[in-house]
């Protein structure tokens, strides 16, 4: 599996309809991701799972919104909801000759929360027949979102969510490892423990840290001590201090204070700036009407990827469904 910075062929996303996701909030939703679509055309182009019924509407908005159309393709592949990065294939390229294929895993809905998902499961299939790619099936559950590669033989996973009983609780931690190692091609495993608060899937990594290059990772910190992240960011920082590189050196790290939190209805929602996406010449960065964290945060990020423009997105609405801009979507490697 590429790391997320190497060559992109496109970047999935799957076009939200499901208004659950998104209580009494679901109104602006297709008006950011036209939007998104739009940044991302800029520099490469866009797949996006959508039944046939919903694509004249959609297109419509994206055109509206600046999108260059013309590297913007639409597949009538329905959808159960818009999480790409978790119902989505995971992409592997073969180091020597070059071929990309798919790696297909189970999807429950992290853990069987939002049935139902049946037509989720069926989009790897869908995308490897449409880009007539080799696939290979898994039967481990496994979302994107969990993991996290630096495309140098080093995968990043946490333990509440791989090792959560709603996920595979007939396999053990060595077997999970070795189904991460055959099948995206990885050496080592390296785990923190809990992911924020409000992270209704159980601690995903892209919400909490992520390689910026192979031997350095970007972390979410907050330094509130009363604030209940704080304990579970520090403790994770920790871990990732104690990591070492397959040649023994410590790993860079670079501290990425969170957005002040804020939910709807007594439940706060798991606001984070590591929820970036990375593209071709770009990264985009998640912000939630905070403006001075909103720019510190872009400013971090965009010192971790030198020679990227850094575009900012408003996620303000989107975070309202649990998730933004890289749970949204999933990479195909050039």
């Amino acid at each position: 599996m590429p790391a997320e910075w190497e060559p992109q062929a496109a970047v999935w996303l799957s076009w939200p309809h499901n208004r659950a996701t998104w209580p009494s909030q679901f109104r602006p939703i297709p008006y950011v991701f036209a939007e998104i679509v739009k940044q991302i055309s800029r520099f490469q182009p866009v797949r996006i799972n959508c039944a046939a019924k919903l694509q004249p509407r959609a297109k419509r908005l994206c055109a509206k919104a600046g999108a260059d159309m013309s590297r913007v393709k639409f597949h009538n592949h329905p959808t159960n909801d818009t999480w790409c990065r978790d119902h989505g294939p995971i992409f592997v390229k073969h180091r020597r000759t070059g071929e990309v294929a798919v790696t297909d895993w189970v999807h429950n809905a992290w853990g069987g929360k939002y049935p139902p998902y049946d037509l989720d499961n069926k989009i790897p299939p869908s995308i490897a027949l449409a880009l007539k790619l080799r696939r290979f099936e898994n039967d481990m559950v496994l979302e994107g979102g969990s993991i996290d590669v630096n495309g140098a033989g080093l995968l990043l996973t946490s333990e509440q969510c791989l090792l959560n009983k709603n996920r595979n609780p007939r396999l053990f931690r060595s077997d999970i490892e070795q189904n991460l190692r055959d099948y995206l091609g990885v050496e080592q495993i390296l785990w923190v423990g809990e992911g924020i608060v409000g992270d209704d899937t159980d601690g995903h990594i892209d919400d909490i840290t992520r390689f910026y290059k192979a031997d350095g990772f970007i972390t979410c910190v907050e330094p509130n001590r009363r604030d209940p992240n704080h304990r579970l960011l520090a403790e994770n920082l920790e871990r990732l201090r104690g990591f070492r590189t397959p040649v023994g050196k410590k790993f860079d790290i670079v501290e990425l204070p969170m957005p002040k939190p804020f939910g709807f209805h007594g439940q706060q929602v798991p606001a984070s700036y590591a929820n970036f996406l990375i593209i071709n010449g770009a990264v985009l960065v998640p912000q939630f009407r905070q403006p001075k964290r909103d720019a510190a945060a872009c400013e971090i990020i965009g010192n971790c990827f030198p020679g990227r423009e850094v575009v900012p997105i408003d996620c303000y609405h989107l975070i309202w469904g649990l998730g933004t801009l890289h749970c949204i979507s999933q990479q195909q490697p050039a």
